[in-house]
């Protein structure tokens, strides 16, 4: 199994634990349930989506014949798609906080950006994969 792979599981499951626990901590203080965009970011974008790009990357590829198109940028992706979503719930909650500094809408707004791109990259190297020529790539 590939390492972006494994990094893209992993970090699915540590999503998961995070949501879990922030999911608890809000029912237990209603206070906190200004964090549910955090805890739905983490949980969609986090947990599954995590998932399922990590799963994808395995075994999309194999069940069309194909060798994945791009693992640089598989890569890529692990990274960008995780400091695209730690940008954008740490943005959000600052700004829940500290409505005044209009800097945190903006950092939210680049890390959803980031987050964007992220999911393009995935597209297009699953598209590029799927769609490859036979016996070539």
């Amino acid at each position: 199994m590939d390492r972006f792979v494994k990094n893209f599981i992993v970090m699915s499951l540590v999503y998961l634990a995070v949501a879990s626990v922030l999911g608890i901590l809000m029912i237990m203080n209603p206070g906190l349930l200004t964090l549910k965009f955090v805890h739905s970011h983490f949980m969609l974008l986090g947990w599954v989506s995590m998932m399922i790009y990590g799963v994808g990357y395995h075994i999309l590829p194999r069940f069309s014949g194909r060798l994945l198109k791009n693992k640089t940028m598989a890569e890529v992706q692990f990274w960008l798609a995780n400091l695209g979503l730690i940008g954008l719930v740490v943005a959000y909650t600052l700004g829940i906080y500290f409505p005044d500094a209009g800097i945190y809408r903006t950092i939210t707004v680049l890390s959803g950006l980031v987050e964007v791109f992220s999911i393009f990259l995935f597209f297009y190297n699953m598209v590029t994969t799927l769609f490859a020529r036979e016996g070539g790539q």
